[in-house]
């Protein structure tokens, strides 16, 4: 089993940026990728970003260019740095973790409870 606890969400103006940071314990070295994912009221949970443990990285259209995510060298922590911030990135934003060797937004085992993430215009 993994863990995920995320932290570091709370209210933005636009043009902000936010630093979220999602620590993994337990089982860890089973762990392929890692990812963010985000809901918003009213509409269904939509990928973000994912780390392999390569350091491979996939991000979704709507914030390549604005986001970043990475991972410390021990591999139990994962960040997501949120710049240029829109109130369309306004959501529950959620860590989440996967065995299965495959970069994708796909088949995420693990997650955590998420971080409310709001951004004023």
């Amino acid at each position: 089993q993994v863990q995920l606890v995320e932290s570091g969400g709370g209210l933005v103006q636009a043009g902000g940026s936010l630093r979220l940071s999602c620590a993994a314990s337990g089982r860890t070295d089973s762990t392929y990728a890692m990812a963010w994912f985000r809901q918003a009221p009213g509409k269904e949970r939509e990928f973000v970003s994912a780390i392999s443990r390569n350091i491979n990285t996939l991000y979704a259209d709507s914030v390549k260019g604005r986001f970043t995510i990475s991972r410390d060298t021990a591999e139990t922590t994962v960040y997501l740095q949120m710049n240029s911030l829109k109130p369309e990135d306004t959501a529950v934003y959620y860590c989440a973790a996967k065995t299965r060797p495959v970069l994708s937004p796909l088949r995420y085992e693990y997650w955590g409870q998420g971080t409310q993430v709001t951004v004023s215009s």
